[in-house]
């Protein structure tokens, strides 16, 4: 009998989530090659097709088309694959035979030409040896036959349960190299450790693929910056109120306003990206629970030295467009409502003058009123003095002019009646 309400539909994949990409133990003495590519979206088929041909090859099961991480056994290696939001990886690790460190690499046990073969570009590859102290080699001597004399940055992980020494360079194969050397660290924490290690460069990377577009947009920022003072500084001006200077500063504001929009929509996702990889950089340092070795730089000071200032100007330079983005939205509006108030001025101005010709018009619209009424009281007093004289066929005797002059007022007053009639309805009949 179930005792809890019907599941959530993703209930069953979010509780696995945490338990998905488990890191793949690796013993000492043993080696591990990493590889990150940048993959686009319509290269993700060929990707699984390019690795589900290796994993036919040797008799494993091909990944899903669905698939977002695989594991399983090559020949002599085992191979972990993920894929990260931009990126994918590859993960190669294999018990070590004694001999020189670096030499003979996970990465040379692949299918010739296999791992050149892989869709994308690399944005990081590496090699790395966990040793035992058994071996019994002196650490100088093992660290000059990894980095030659390169510098090294080293500490003491997992609390002092192994030893991690790198140099953080690119060496003439195209990978980078880490050492570990194990002082009781076990299979499976040996081979998250390495993994941590893999994943702080290959997190580095990608965050500082916003650099390059940093450095590029600084010079122009500069130059925004120093026309949006000069432009600040001609609104401030009131040289800027002459007629049709506010609205040609209006369009270079909205000009500016464009450029920065441009920019910020073609680099923000870089900006976002590097500080959220960033982030990853600094949890995986942490969690290699780092102490130091004498006359050594721990990976987390090597960090803060190098990798640190070019996040934080990334983050500057996009800060820098946030801010010039609100400055201009600002002068922008200071500069509308300075260019609403002087149209509303001249609208004012404008209406004043039609209320001067609108009463100058009522004037001669009542002038020519009453020059109509005197108009037409005389033509109709001409018609009463004809409607007289011609009564005088009929016999009547009437004194003509008085007839008409006792007309002219009556005839007035109806005619003042009759304009006023007109008036009124004509009042009546507009909506307004």
């Amino acid at each position: 009998m179930r005792l809890l309400p019907a599941d959530l539909p993703e209930r069953a994949a979010l509780s696995m989530e945490v338990h998905a990409r488990p890191s793949e133990p690796l013993a000492a003495p043993g080696r591990a090659s990493y590889c990150a590519v940048l993959v686009d979206a319509d290269e993700r088929e060929r990707e699984l097709a390019h690795l589900g041909r290796l994993c036919r090859q040797h008799g494993q099961p091909a990944p899903a088309a669905d698939a977002v991480h695989w594991s399983g056994t090559v020949g002599p290696l085992r191979v972990k694959w993920e894929r990260h939001g931009e990126f994918s990886s590859y993960t190669f690790l294999m018990a070590s035979t004694g001999g020189d460190p670096f030499v003979d690499t996970a990465a040379a046990q692949l299918p010739a030409h296999w791992l050149a073969a892989v869709p994308g570009m690399t944005v990081y590859a590496g090699h790395a040896e966990l040793l035992s102290p058994a071996e019994g080699r002196e650490l100088s001597e093992l660290l000059r036959t990894s980095f030659g004399e390169r510098m090294v940055v080293g500490s003491a992980v997992g609390d002092g349960a192994g030893l991690a020494y790198s140099d953080f360079l690119t060496h003439p194969d195209g990978f980078g190299r880490f050492l570990l050397i194990d002082q009781g660290l076990s299979p499976l924490v040996a081979g998250r450790m390495i993994q941590r290690l893999f994943e702080i460069e290959a997190y580095r990377m990608m965050a500082l693929l916003a650099f390059p577009v940093a450095r590029r947009l600084s010079p122009r920022l500069l130059a925004i910056e120093r026309a949006l003072a000069s432009l600040a500084d001609s609104i401030a001006a009131e040289s800027a109120r002459e007629a049709g200077r506010d609205e040609n500063l209006l369009q270079e504001l909205t000009r500016l306003a464009a450029e920065i929009e441009s920019g910020l929509a073609a680099s923000q996702f870089r900006f976002g990206a590097c500080r959220a990889y960033s982030e990853l950089v600094r949890t995986r340092i942490g969690e290699l629970r780092e102490r130091r070795l004498t006359g050594l730089q721990t990976l987390d000071e090597f960090m803060s030295r190098r990798f640190t200032p070019a996040v934080a100007t990334c983050a500057t330079v996009s800060q820098r467009m946030h801010d010039l983005s609100e400055r201009v939205a600002q002068a922008s509006h200071l500069l509308s409502t300075r260019v609403d108030i002087v149209r509303e001025q001249q609208n004012l101005a404008l209406l004043a003058s039609m209320d001067r010709r609108a009463r100058l018009q009522l004037r001669l619209q009542q002038t020519v009123e009453g020059l109509s009424i005197a108009a037409i009281v005389y033509y109709m007093a001409g018609v009463v003095g004809y409607m007289v004289k011609g009564s005088r066929s009929l016999g009547m005797k009437f004194d003509a002019d008085l007839v008409v002059g006792l007309s002219v007022p009556v005839l007035a007053l109806l005619a003042y009646q009759a304009v006023r009639r007109a008036r009124r309805h004509a009042s009546e009949q507009d909506p307004h």
